[in-house]
């Protein structure tokens, strides 16, 4: 069932990419695995930015598509949840990052796809009328 809106999806792309900034930071990810604390980082930074780019009321830019942006916060999150375990990090860093992966996988599956509806993309297209 398919019932986060692209609005929505949009506050949570933020508050990922401000948690994936901010947890290497206030939980010391660098003590126990700098890569853990690097590619956290610079997951939050690429989520803003491709965040930014999309075609949804939370990007500024019309770049990419909702649909391919689904796709890179699957991809993003399939690539979070293996990196502790191909780059031999645990603690704390390896629980957030298989958290913060299920969720996003999870709000992947529940995001709803249907951008046209007027005022859920970033432009609320409509289709023009045909007149005779």
């Amino acid at each position: 069932m398919r019932f986060i809106s692209p609005r929505f999806h949009g506050f949570l792309d933020y508050a990922v990419a401000g948690a994936l900034i901010g947890a290497p930071l206030l939980l010391d990810f660098a003590a126990s695995s700098v890569p853990a604390a690097v590619i956290s980082v610079v997951a939050g930074i690429g989520l803003i930015l491709y965040s930014l780019l999309t075609d949804y009321s939370a990007g500024l830019r019309s770049l990419i598509s909702w649909r391919t942006h689904l796709t890179l916060d699957a991809v993003a999150a399939a690539a979070l949840l293996s990196a502790p375990f191909v780059l031999g990090f645990g603690g704390v860093a390896r629980g957030f990052y298989v958290t913060v992966a299920i969720a996003v996988l999870a709000v992947v599956a529940t995001s709803r796809t249907d951008t046209d509806v007027l005022g859920e993309s970033g432009e609320g297209r409509q289709v023009p009328e045909v007149t005779a």
